[in-house]
């Protein structure tokens, strides 16, 4: 950084010889003394001062339009996940949705009504996602965060939820017909007018569920549900459910 008055003006180079007690210093003297006067000379041109400043300012007006620009990047961002989830509706693999859906909601744009059927969407994280009436049915969800998440009337059947979190999620009026859901974290989800026929729920927490208004519960498969509320093992065992452990 060049600073007015920094440079003072280098000695006489017969005062500077007069201080020297080795003859043999005397070429690197000499070398540094010329070095001081083309930095004194330097320090003295106000066109470098001005250039200096000029290099500020652009560095100012740089931050500037970054943080003016921060709004058109995030769009675009936005633009081109959804890009990305479109264009691979309809087909199986992850094709880049796990991090463009993860994005979205990272940034809370609602996910409502979003089509990844059948999808490879294996430890997704999408907590406290506004996924309404989205599409996920036979979607591979193992090992999955769908923590406080909102599924209300989500397409959900036959998608693979083993494993994975889903506590305090609203599942209202969700299908959930043979989905997978063994070992899952369901504790606290609401499953008001949820169908859950034919659903694996094997070793499925259920602590705290609402689950007195579930629409359908047939053919569900209750063995070994963990911290299940009191009286929904008799009800679901007498609206069709069963006990089969270890079933394929």
């Amino acid at each position: 950084m060049i600073s007015p008055g920094e440079n003072r003006r280098p000695a006489d180079w017969n005062t500077l010889v007069s201080g020297l007690k080795h003859r043999w210093l005397l070429p690197l003297r000499a070398f540094e003394w010329l070095w001081e006067w083309v930095a004194y000379a330097l320090s003295c041109w106000s066109f470098l001062e001005v250039l200096e400043y000029l290099g500020r300012l652009s560095v100012l007006l740089g931050v500037i339009f970054y943080f003016s620009e921060s709004g058109a990047r995030i769009k675009q961002r936005h633009y081109q996940a959804w890009q990305v989830i479109n264009t691979a509706q309809g087909k199986g693999g992850s094709g880049g949705r796990i991090e463009a859906l993860q994005e979205l909601n990272a940034d809370k744009v609602p996910l409502v009504g979003v089509n990844a059927s059948g999808a490879f969407l294996q430890g997704i994280r999408l907590e406290r996602a506004d996924l309404l009436r989205a599409d996920l049915s036979a979607a591979d969800l193992r090992g999955s965060s769908f923590r406080s998440a909102d599924l209300t009337y989500a397409d959900l059947h036959d998608a693979n939820f083993r494993g994975s979190d889903l506590e305090n999620s609203v599942l209202s009026n969700a299908d959930l017909a043979s989905a997978d859901l063994v070992g899952s974290n369901l504790a606290n989800a609401r499953l008001d007018g949820a169908d859950l026929s034919s659903a694996d729920l094997r070793s499925a927490n259920l602590k705290g569920i609402q689950w007195k208004q579930i629409s359908a519960i047939k053919d569900a498969n209750i063995a070994a549900v963990k911290n299940a509320p009191d009286g929904f093992r008799q009800w679901a065992l007498s609206h069709g459910a069963v006990e089969t452990a270890g079933a394929d």
